[in-house]
This record gives C-alpha cells, sequence and structure tokens, in this order.
C-alpha cells in the first residue's frame, strides 16, 4: 500500500513514539506480558509498517501483501501496538490484552481472529522455518512479495534455527529476510553468558547468508538496508543492534524486564520518560 509508507523522520519518530506508549498501556492493564523486547523491538515494527512492507490494513489478506512472522512470540505486545496504530483494528481493543477471550493473547494466535496475523507463535526457534515455507510458496504461486521473519538472539540458541538457515540458503531464497533483536540479553541474562553466539555475523555468513548489521534503533538505517538489499541472489538476516526496554532509562538492558510489567504507579513516569525521549 504505496500511500501507507513513509520516510518522513519526525513522522516515523511519532510513531514508534505511540508504539512504545500503546505497549506500555496495554501490558500495564494486562498486568503481565512482555515489556523489555516490545520496546526495543518498536523502531524496527515502525520501519517495517511504516516505511518497507507491502500492506493494507482495509485489506489484510491481499494476496500480494508481504508477511511478517513473528517468530519472537513473547513479543507480541508491540506487534499487537503497531497492527492497531497501522488500522487493523481499534486502539481500543489493546486493552483487552492477555484477558479471557480476547482476540489478543499473550502470543500471538490466527484462530482467535486478529486481522494482520500470519502465525501462531508460542515455542521459540519455529518462525523461521514458517516463513521459509510462505517464501516457497510464493515462488511456486508466482507470486511477487517478500517474507520477514523477526527473531530474537537468545532464540538462536535453538538448533532448528540453523536447520531452517541451511534450508534457506539451498533454496536461494532471495524474498526472505531475517531480521534479529540482537539486544545481547535473555530471560536468564545476557546471551553471552547463557550461551555464547559470537562471531554471529561470520555464522550466518557460513550458512550462506548475505549479512547486514544496523542501529536497530536507527529508523532511517533500518529503512535503507530493508528497502536496498543487495546480491539478492540469497536471503538476507539483518542483526539489529537494540536495547531491550528502549525508551524508560531505569530498565533499559535490564534483564529482569524481560518479562514484567509497570504498576499503575509506575506508568506515568513511564510515560513521561518516552515523552522526553520523543523530544530527542
Amino acid at each position: 500500500m504505496e500511500s501507507f509508507q513513509t520516510t518522513d523522520g519526525h513522522l516515523l519518530r511519532e510513531h514508534a513514539t505511540i508504539i512504545r506508549q500503546l505497549v506500555l498501556q496495554s501490558l500495564t492493564e494486562a498486568g503481565s506480558g512482555h515489556l523489555g523486547a516490545s520496546l526495543g523491538l518498536a523502531d524496527v515494527f515502525t520501519a517495517l509498517y511504516f516505511s518497507v512492507l507491502r500492506h493494507d490494513p482495509a485489506k489484510p489478506q491481499w494476496p500480494e501483501r508481504d508477511r511478517l512472522v513473528l517468530s519472537i512470540g513473547h513479543a507480541a505486545p508491540v506487534l499487537y501496538a503497531t497492527l492497531a496504530h497501522a488500522g487493523y483494528f481499534k486502539t481500543e481493543e489493546l486493552q483487552s490484552l492477555r484477558k479471557l477471550g480476547s482476540r489478543l493473547q499473550g502470543h500471538p494466535g490466527r484462530d482467535h481472529g486478529l486481522p494482520g496475523l500470519e502465525l501462531s507463535a508460542g515455542s521459540l526457534g519455529q518462525g523461521l522455518s514458517v516463513a521459509i515455507g510462505m517464501a516457497l510458496a510464493a515462488r511456486f504461486d508466482g507470486l511477487n512479495h517478500t517474507v520477514f521473519v523477526v527473531m530474537g538472539d537468545g532464540e538462536l540458541q535453538e538448533g532448528s534455527v540453523w536447520e531452517a538457515a541451511m534450508a534457506a540458503s539451498h533454496h536461494h531464497l532471495d524474498n526472505l529476510v531475517a531480521i534479529v533483536d540482537r539486544n545481547g540479553v535473555q530471560i536468564d541474562g545476557p546471551t553471552e553468558k547463557v550461551m555464547h553466539l559470537e562471531p554471529l555475523a561470520d555464522k550466518w555468513k557460513s550458512f550462506g547468508w548475505n549479512v547486514a548489521e544496523c542501529d536497530g534503533h536507527n529508523r532511517e538505517q533500518l529503512i535503507e538496508t530493508l528497502k536496498h538489499r543487495r546480491n539478492a541472489t540469497q536471503p538476507l538476516v539483518v542483526l539489529a543492534h537494540t536495547i531491550m526496554g528502549k525508551g524508560i532509562p531505569a530498565i533499559e538492558g535490564d534483564y529482569r524486564w524481560h518479562g514484567k510489567v509497570p504498576s499503575r504507579e509506575q506508568l506515568p513516569g513511564f510515560l513521561k520518560d518516552l515523552r522526553n525521549m520523543h523530544k530527542t
């Protein structure tokens, strides 16, 4: 949907701020959920949904749409907030997050009927395989769209990720883009202490992927990287370096906020932090 896309830096910053605010408000209302990655990924999702992806909120099943697979399913709040802000459903519904009977469960579920979801995400390590299937199906059906899959860096400790990476390279899937949320922390602590990942870029290269690294909070850099892919005979992985909890100085980079949410008393201060970040 070309009219939906923008490269205006001020407008993109405004979108990212609103998405972070919606994430905070919905998680506080829910009383549980995963805040850290959702705040950290807000700029990535802003770049995708407001500049990179071909999509139409009025036609969520448009055959030529780009597909966005959220493999890191516990980051559902940022996907929900982005979809609502983009117009897939009313933002008021975000207040039903994680509630009984809601379409917005803790992990995305296609059977709940929420528009814009491409994958029911639960166990980590599965999204890349599903995205490969989608990319192959597009090739067989003669469709001209790109499949994007968002993964966490801790998720890369799953062996299934590397089996899938090998398959994607083997099939020369130039219509597949993986984005790794490289924030360096997971639920139990720093990734490099839990399970050493580096040299991460070299690993992906050795599996036959094109590799790009960028600041995951620099929306313009993200857009440039994703829109102008080079050597499009192989899949691309973007290692997006982010800060978990971005926008709230008191929690940035603190793995203890991986699955923690603010109290109602903390919410006004956290929202103020986001407004201050928007001004800088």
